[in-house]
């Protein structure tokens, strides 16, 4: 069996990070995300803020104590969601095997698409590169050849950084190691491991099996495995993520349609791309729209059947918005989503054919040029023409998404 491709991405600082780059004023400063009173608990902590000792989950008292000019900031849970999407939808670009960890934290097997992307490492380079660029975030990444390892191997270069472990280099980073770094190793088990002598990966990985069986029960075989480095769990998909999405975040409110037309002309070639690199099809279009008083809006249409064709996509995504355009107000947020996405194609009907052909070569064609000069080689006549229109660059010049 080939030897299996798993990155760890961990965003650093998440919570603390996201406020910090939205307040430029909290940059640079031990920043706490959580409630400052006498019952309350750190939900995170900036960097300069851990210099002191304080992290997550420490009573706020304490973390005051330790750091008293930090900076105590309430968050906003619906933020770090919206900007947890983003991180999401740019995994997703890589490889549509994902487990979710957390809001921040998450496993990619991309064991299927390094023919497409390179080598895991180039992956999570490209990865950190995309966060960075569209997302103003950083995280580390782990790349390895199981979960486990590529956990540790992602909080072995924090902030902003990555390793690569292989077969070949595990008991070189792992004997050195504490026992608590395996996981499910608490206080007691660390304590009992103590008494045997163990308190290096290193040591538990010399301990027999039958030792460790008599004293953990069926936990010591685990131990024994994680010892070696050893770990067949696979990369969970999580049930439900089943739409592919792309939103985009305007410095300021646009007033004019032509301009949001254009947008959506890109994120439908967006998404559409991405749909195909996956090998899925989508049966629901949606588009969102968000003004500038927050206020937001969706908007979907239910094929016949499914397609993966950009053509498709973008003249149902342009349909719903022009219906809605009649009134339209400034806009701040403007995004294409597809959802009911299945691994197979719907029947395109007889008459339908030849166009469905048509659209399938230029898919094709632009997908093969994506893949060998990158996403921004490409746009859509909609695109040009409204930037022309309207005095605005190219879509190659564009940073990225900017987030909310």
């Amino acid at each position: 069996m080939a030897e299996r491709t798993i990155l760890h991405i961990d965003m650093d600082a998440f919570f603390a990070s996201v406020e910090q780059r939205d307040h430029p004023e909290l940059r640079g400063k031990p920043v706490l995300v959580g409630g400052d009173g006498r019952r309350g608990v750190v939900a995170a902590a900036s960097y300069e803020a851990r210099k002191f000792g304080c992290h997550s989950a420490m009573a706020s008292s304490v973390a005051k104590r330790l750091c008293p000019d930090a900076i105590f900031v309430k968050g906003s849970h619906g933020v770090y969601k919206q900007v947890s999407r983003q991180v999401f939808e740019i995994l997703e670009r890589f490889s549509p095997a994902i487990e979710p960890v957390s809001i921040d934290e998450a496993y990619l097997d991309v064991s299927g698409s390094t023919h497409l992307f390179g080598t895991g490492l180039e992956i999570a380079i490209k990865i950190r590169r995309l966060v960075r660029e569209e997302l103003g975030l950083t995280c580390s990444v782990g790349i390895a050849p199981n979960k486990f390892l590529a956990k540790l191997a992602s909080d072995m270069n924090k902030p902003d950084g990555y390793t690569i472990m292989t077969q070949d280099t595990v008991e070189e980073i792992l004997d050195p190691l504490g026992v608590e770094r395996i996981m499910g190793v608490g206080p007691a088990s660390q304590r009992a491991l103590e008494r045997l002598g163990i308190r290096t990966i290193g040591q538990l990985r010399k301990c027999p099996l039958e030792s460790l069986q008599a004293q953990f029960g069926d936990s010591g075989e685990r131990l024994y495995r994680l010892s070696r480095g050893i770990d067949d769990r696979p990369v969970r998909v999580r049930e439900g993520a089943r739409s592919i999405s792309h939103e985009h975040t305007y410095e300021n409110d646009i007033e004019q349609p032509d301009e949001i037309r254009a947008m959506i002309a890109r994120q439908s070639l967006d998404v559409a791309t991405r749909l195909r690199k996956h090998g899925r099809f989508a049966r629901t279009i949606s588009i969102k729209i968000r003004f500038g008083d927050f206020q937001t809006i969706t908007r979907s249409s239910t094929l016949e059947t499914q397609t993966d064709e950009t053509a498709v996509i973008h003249s149902t995504a342009k349909a719903l918005f022009d219906r809605w355009a009649k009134g339209f107000r400034p806009v701040r947020l403007i995004g294409v989503a597809l959802t009911e996405i299945s691994e197979t194609s719907g029947d395109a009907g007889l008459f339908d054919t030849e166009t469905r052909e048509i659209n399938q070569a230029i898919d094709q064609t632009t997908d093969l040029i994506t893949r060998r000069f990158g996403k921004g080689a490409l746009t859509t006549g909609a695109t040009l023409k409204a930037a022309q229109a309207h005095g605005l660059h190219g879509p190659g010049s564009e940073s990225g998404d900017r987030p909310e």
